[in-house]
């Protein structure tokens, strides 16, 4: 079980990747496979669904070609 604040972590990373997924124009099924993980994981993770790990970020980071620093930067500019 997780608390309130796991939980709007794991919103905001959701709201992270689907801003750079959106940015870079790709719709879920184009960056599951270009960050070569299973297509319905990138709907989950933007969902907040599951809590993936951070390898599966670096893996979308790279297929979204920006770095895993600039993710998280993002991703506490909304906290």
């Amino acid at each position: 079980m997780i608390n309130k604040q796991e939980e709007l972590f794991l919103i905001n990373v959701g709201k992270t990747l689907k801003y750079f997924r959106v940015l870079k124009s790709l719709s879920q099924e184009d960056l599951a496979n270009d960050a070569d993980i299973p297509i319905n994981q990138i709907g989950r993770i933007e969902r907040a669904e599951i809590n993936t790990s951070l390898l599966t970020i670096l893996k979308i980071t790279e297929a979204l070609e920006i770095s895993f620093v600039d993710f998280f930067n993002e991703l506490t500019s909304q906290e």
